[in-house]
């Protein structure tokens, strides 16, 4: 059920472009914010680029959002990054079909894992990268 870290860090690698937009943001300058190697940093830039989230100029170009904060979403970032088929939740391959509780495992547990997956959408759905920004910078040291 867990999602892989490439959400976390392509959500890090967004705010950073975000806060540092009057740098060159590199894959080498990201990837020390994030502490990952650089072309983990270029992998998950090439997928935000193809959802129309990031620009990506090549070679030591950098990076910079595509969108404005407000019209990016954790939704849209999660889609982005993570391959689940469609859902967070997956089923075993072959219950046995013999078992009464194997037969029948999926009919009982499929609509509560969907429940699950349209909340924990649109849960993601009512979150930007503009509110992520705000808490940020109210996290932020007074000087």
């Amino acid at each position: 059920m867990q999602t892989s870290r490439r959400f976390s860090i392509a959500t890090h690698l967004l705010l950073c472009l975000r806060v540092f937009r009057d740098l060159k943001a590199t894959s080498v300058f990201l990837a020390g914010s994030v502490q990952v190697h650089p072309v983990v940093v270029r992998n998950i830039l090439g997928q935000l680029k193809r959802a129309g989230l990031a620009q990506v100029a090549a070679g030591a170009g950098g990076a910079r959002l595509a969108r404005a904060p407000k019209a990016i979403t954790l939704l849209d970032i999660y889609r982005a990054v993570e391959d689940h088929g469609g859902g967070l939740f997956s089923f075993h391959d072959h219950p046995n079909p013999r078992c009464p509780v194997g037969k029948r495992i999926r009919c009982v547990l499929e609509s509560h894992l969907q429940a699950a997956q349209r909340q924990m959408e649109a849960t993601l759905a009512n979150t930007t990268l503009a509110d992520l920004e705000k808490e940020w910078r109210a996290l932020q040291p007074r000087p």
